[in-house]
């Protein structure tokens, strides 16, 4: 049937019309706000690069974190800012460690809200790398201890996920491990399976005051170009045990989003990162946007690709809309 008969605008006339053959949906319950914690109270110190988002102390973050919940969100992502960083990054797995109380005090006032927490070096170490230093070098193997020793004290207070994002090889078997040693064989790993080299991350180096004080971090997170490389680490995080993969950034990287869609069944997520979120609000700062219809394309877009998740600095103020929609 051609045209005349056959006209697609029919089913474009009206918002209720558009509403009811919608092909991507997205939920707030799809969506995972980052948090940045601070040491100290009272403390909600903004961040230049991402109007609107703060480094906050544990007691404002619950203020933040019931404000997002009451707006439909139900998991948060937890990066931690410590009060001392040493060479091997030694807060992020204490007991007493930053994220490790925020995560206990988060659970005792919101045990309904999912807690993922992320699994690497680079915030607690005096030298911004993600892994041990050694001779100038990222030392892969040394390092696979530590983030092991990190999983599992997140796992002991309370995280619900978590989240390795070092990008060092055999990280997810090694937590695998040390999280079945230490007697959490249930607690989910979603591996940043697919974790790019970005010039995207900056805004976030600000914020968790990680960047490195030498050098850069391409000769462990993956080249931009390389999307059959990003196949094969996704592949490989799923053989160590990885429940969840994700793939990072998410705008740059929809491509490699629809290929891990196609070719693995594992849960999929995409963080929609720091420097995709700073674009958005230095552009609608200056009127030449409007920010909640593109934050709603992009979120969409993401969707769309495959991401059955999404991690974003948006997640509450898009559900905030939804609910009013």
């Amino acid at each position: 049937m051609d045209f005349p008969a056959l006209r697609l605008r029919r089913l474009r006339a009206t918002e209720a019309l558009r509403a009811l053959v919608q092909e991507t949906r997205l939920a707030p319950a799809q969506l995972i706000q980052p948090f940045f914690i601070y040491p100290g109270k009272g403390m909600a110190k903004p961040i230049r690069s991402m109007p609107g988002q703060f480094q906050l102390s544990v007691d404002q973050a619950l203020n933040e974190i019931d404000a997002a919940a009451k707006a439909g969100v139900r998991w948060i992502m937890l990066f931690g800012i410590p009060a001392r960083k040493d060479p091997l990054g030694s807060e992020a797995y204490a007991d007493t460690g930053i994220v490790q109380t925020a995560v206990r005090r988060i659970k005792d006032r919101f045990p309904e809200i999912g807690i993922i927490g992320d699994v690497c070096l680079c915030e607690f170490t005096d030298h911004g790398h993600c892994g041990v230093v050694e001779n100038g070098a990222v030392r892969n193997d040394p390092t696979l201890e530590l983030l092991g020793r990190t999983a599992a004290a997140l796992a002991a207070a309370g995280a619900d996920i978590v989240a390795p994002s070092a990008m060092m090889d055999g990280q997810v078997g090694a937590i695998r491990r040390a999280l079945d040693a230490a007697g959490h064989p249930d607690t989910p790993i979603l591996s940043y399976a697919a974790k790019f080299a970005s010039a995207f991350y900056g805004p976030f180096r600000e914020a968790a005051e990680s960047a490195p004080s030498f050098g850069d971090r391409r000769a462990y997170q993956m080249p931009p170009p390389n999307a059959r490389e990003a196949m094969r680490e996704i592949e490989l995080d799923i053989r160590e045990g990885a429940d969840l993969i994700m793939v990072k950034p998410a705008l740059a990287y929809l491509d490699i989003i629809r290929a891990a869609r196609e070719r693995f069944d594992a849960p999929l997520l995409a963080y929609n990162v720091s420097g995709e979120y700073a674009l958005v609000k230095a552009a609608a700062k200056e009127g030449w946007i409007d920010e909640g219809r593109i934050v709603r394309e992009i979120l969409t877009a993401i969707r769309r690709a495959g991401a059955d998740a999404i991690i974003t600095y948006f997640a509450k103020e898009y559900a905030a809309e939804a609910a009013a929609w």
